[in-house]
């Protein structure tokens, strides 16, 4: 092997570039590296982060909404409760509502059975002295006797 001064100078010049691209290309490009390293290891961390916090968020929600559905069927059973009351007091006052009906209706059927009753005895005491009139073969006055036929009246 031939070693002339071409050999030396290439050698000499690629041992400048490796010094030169150690001293000032390396240190740059590797600090981009190892930037870029820790964005991602940072944004893989965030990620594993957001993982877990959706899954606490969606834990929360669940629980959320359970605890919704029981408020909604305890709302939903105190309705049904009302209900039931608002249905109970309508049947007590339906009921207290027929009795008095019932209570007014009797009251005007004892009036009318009295007061028909009482056109009875008037009518009876009315033939009483027609029947009494034709017996005499004479003529009451009405008037005169209002109080024997009073007195009539009520003994029937």
């Amino acid at each position: 092997m031939n070693l002339n001064m071409t050999f030396i100078g290439q050698m000499l010049s690629f041992a400048i570039l490796v010094w030169f691209t150690m001293k000032f290309i390396w240190p740059p490009l590797n600090a981009a590296l190892e930037e870029r390293q820790k964005k991602i290891a940072e944004g893989l961390a965030a990620a594993d982060r957001s993982q877990k916090d959706l899954a606490q968020a969606q834990d929360k929600v669940n629980e959320l909404l359970k605890e919704a559905r029981g408020k909604a069927n305890e709302i939903i059973d105190q309705a049904h409760a009302r209900a039931n009351q608002i249905v109970d007091a309508a049947r007590e006052d339906a009921l207290a509502e027929a009795g008095r009906q019932k209570a007014i209706a009797q009251a005007e059927i004892d009036a009318s059975a009295s007061r028909a009753r009482e056109d009875l005895r008037k009518q009876v005491s009315a033939l009483a002295v027609n029947g009494a009139e034709k017996l005499l073969r004479r003529e009451i006055d009405a008037n005169a006797h209002k109080a024997l036929l009073d007195e009539l009246a009520a003994e029937i």
